[in-house]
């Protein structure tokens, strides 16, 4: 269990660290590094789990409910949301962090009870724009595809089709939707003329969020930054059309529940699985077990895996790397399992959350690497 003057180096950190792209969360992480009453708040969430942004989703998640829908909740509650860019249409000017404090210390018990028993959780519809280009690909090699999305909280990725897209350059991909995702290319990127078919998809999450549940969809949008409004305002307009076309979400283990989902998609189109952002969360042990049983199913049937994810943080994939990657930059990696034999292609690299692409198909392009090879 971290002590105060330990978590006080966190939020002192992640005030740094965040200046240019959430300057509201850091300032209020200034404020609270010197606030031995706020960083008691954190201190009551597991070891492991004491992060700044704990803090700050519990705290927004009880001002979005306190302000969005019926009305504002309370002078404290208003004072505060005037700040988040994603709550006001002109946020307010000035030092947020005695409006911060008021009510997060108004609400201390509430707060604690959340972060001793929750963890952040994001569903980044954004980053559904580096997979479209990487499908189209597939669809040319395979056919149809059937997408299974590990790790899919409210399943949102796999309304893919449903969004529209725009590469610039590069141009338009998909009907007109609610959800409009652009994504800048960076170079290269084989931006298809139509939407990749893939006619079916279910997703696998071990706490799977129900868009029909408001108070799971009001934590998934607290984990939102507010200064990242756009981000906000798409995640809201895809939760609304996934209430209009329900995902097939279900619980279950990666490793474990799988490979029996495989089968089963295979006999309606080509079998993609999908990680993004995910696999970091897993120990080491548990990404090379998740690997080896990816490369048992490839034994047994045809199938391809799209992996964005930072290699820095998941060393155990079999990501080709020829330098040090930043810690943040995602990769994108195909690897296909084709007759028994593995082979391995870096297609691109990404932003995390899919605003820009930057492809590198030549690189270790369809290298086979033989049926079970070690990762990279």
């Amino acid at each position: 269990m971290a002590d105060l003057d330990e978590l006080s180096e966190r939020f002192r950190n992640f005030a740094h660290t965040t200046t240019r792209r959430a300057p509201l969360y850091s300032q209020l992480s200034a404020g609270i590094a010197d606030d031995p009453e706020v960083i008691a708040l954190l201190a009551a969430a597991p070891t492991g789990q004491q992060a700044p942004v704990l803090l700050f989703a519990a705290v927004h998640a009880l001002l979005l409910a306190d302000t969005v829908g019926d009305g504002v909740r309370d002078d404290a509650a208003a004072a505060l949301a005037a700040f988040y860019p994603n709550l006001a249409e002109q946020p307010a000017e000035g030092d947020a962090y005695p409006h911060f404090r008021r009510y997060a210390l108004g609400r201390a018990d509430e707060v604690k009870a959340i972060v001793a028993t929750t963890s952040t959780q994001t569903n980044e519809v954004g980053r559904c724009a580096q997979f479209v280009p990487a499908l189209s690909l597939l669809e040319a090699e395979m056919g149809p595809m059937a997408m299974i999305d590990v790790g899919t909280s409210a399943g949102l990725n796999l309304l893919l089709p449903h969004y529209s897209y725009e590469y610039t350059p590069g141009g338009t991909v998909g009907e007109p939707s609610t959800v409009h995702l652009e994504c800048q290319n960076r170079g290269g990127v084989p931006v298809p003329a139509t939407m990749p078919a893939v006619v079916a998809g279910v997703g696998i999450d071990r706490s799977p969020i129900d868009v029909f549940d408001d108070a799971a969809v009001r934590w998934l949008e607290a984990c939102v930054w507010p200064d990242q409004a756009d981000r906000f305002q798409r995640l809201v307009a895809a939760v609304g059309l996934a209430r209009e076309h329900p995902a097939d979400v279900r619980r279950g283990d990666a490793t474990h529940d799988l490979p029996s989902v495989v089968r089963e998609m295979a006999g309606h189109g080509h079998p993609v699985v999908v990680n993004s952002w995910v696999l970091s969360y897993f120990s080491a042990s548990e990404r090379l077990d998740y690997v080896a049983m990816l490369d048992a199913l490839g034994s047994e049937l045809d199938l391809s895996w799209l992996i964005a994810e930072s290699p820095s943080q998941t060393p155990e994939l079999p990501v080709p790397t020829t330098a040090p990657e930043p810690e943040h930059v995602t990769v994108l990696t195909l690897v296909r399992w084709r007759h028994g034999t593995r082979s391995v292609q870096r297609l691109a690299t990404t932003h995390p959350h899919g605003f820009w692409l930057q492809w590198e198909h030549d690189i270790t392009a369809g290298a086979s690497d033989g049926a079970s090879p070690p990762p990279c």
